[in-house]
C-alpha cells in the first residue's frame, strides 16, 4: 500500500524537524553567499544601500581589501587615545549637542556625518566643518577611522563636563541604537536604557586597547 502524499512528505521532513528541535537557536546565514554563520560573526556594509549585512568568515576577507565599490567588512577594533579629554562645549560647537553620538566619514556625500541613537532609532545632524576639523586636531584617533566602516563614538555622563571618545566599528553604533529604541521607556529612556548604556560601554572599555600612534 502507497501511504499518502502528506504522510511521505512528513517522513521525508522528519530528519529535518529533528534537525531544528536540536538547534538552540534559528540558523543565521551569510547575507553574500547564504552559507551558515556563527552567532558572533562579521558586518559588511553596502556602500550603495547604506545597509548592514552579515557576513561568514571567507566574505568578511573577500571584502576587507574593497575587492568591489559596494562592499566594505567592517574592522572589529575598538580603539581609545588614553591622552583625549574632550569638554562637552567642544562638541556641542561642532554640531552635536548631546552627550551621545557618533559620527563617521560619508563616502558618498564626501562629509562627515553624526547619528543621534534614541527612543525612534537614529536622527541624522549636520556637522560644522570647522568645528570638525578643530575637535579632530586634538587626536589622532579622528583621522584613524576608516570612511564608511568606522565612527568615532562619543558619550558622557550627565554631571560629566567631557565627553569619551572611541573609534569602532558602525555595526557596534547601530547595535547599541537598537538597544536603545527597543529598551526606552518614558521621557528618559528608564532603568533599563541606563543599566543597557552602561553595561554596553563598560564592555568598549574592556576591550578598547590605545590606537597604536597614540599609545603613551
Amino acid at each position: 500500500m502507497i501511504a499518502p502524499v502528506h504522510t511521505r512528505l512528513a517522513r521525508a521532513l522528519l530528519p529535518f524537524v529533528r534537525q531544528r528541535r536540536e538547534r538552540p537557536r534559528a540558523e543565521e546565514r551569510c547575507e553574500i553567499c547564504s552559507a551558515p554563520i556563527e552567532e558572533r560573526h562579521r558586518h559588511l556594509v553596502d556602500l550603495r544601500a547604506r545597509t548592514l549585512a552579515c557576513a561568514c568568515a571567507p566574505c568578511a576577507l573577500l571584502f576587507t581589501s574593497g575587492a568591489t565599490s559596494t562592499w566594505r567588512t567592517i574592522p572589529e577594533r575598538i580603539h581609545h587615545d588614553p591622552a583625549l579629554v574632550l569638554p562637552a562645549e567642544a562638541l556641542a560647537e561642532a554640531g552635536m549637542p548631546v552627550r551621545l553620538a557618533f559620527a563617521f566619514f560619508h563616502s558618498g556625500l564626501q562629509r562627515h556625518v553624526c547619528i543621534y541613537p534614541g527612543p525612534a532609532g537614529t536622527t541624522e545632524a549636520e556637522l560644522d566643518p570647522a568645528a570638525w576639523r578643530a575637535l579632530a586636531e586634538r587626536s589622532p584617533l579622528f583621522a584613524a577611522a576608516a570612511p564608511d566602516v568606522e565612527a568615532i563614538l562619543f558619550h558622557g555622563e550627565r554631571e560629566s563636563a567631557t565627553v569619551e571618545a572611541w573609534l569602532v566599528g558602525v555595526d557596534r553604533c547601530y547595535e547599541l541604537t537598537g538597544s536603545l529604541r527597543r529598551l526606552w521607556r518614558g521621557f528618559d529612556g528608564g532603568d533599563e536604557v541606563r543599566a543597557a548604556l552602561d553595561a554596553f560601554f563598560a564592555a568598549l572599555r574592556e576591550r578598547s586597547r590605545p590606537l597604536p600612534e597614540v599609545a603613551r
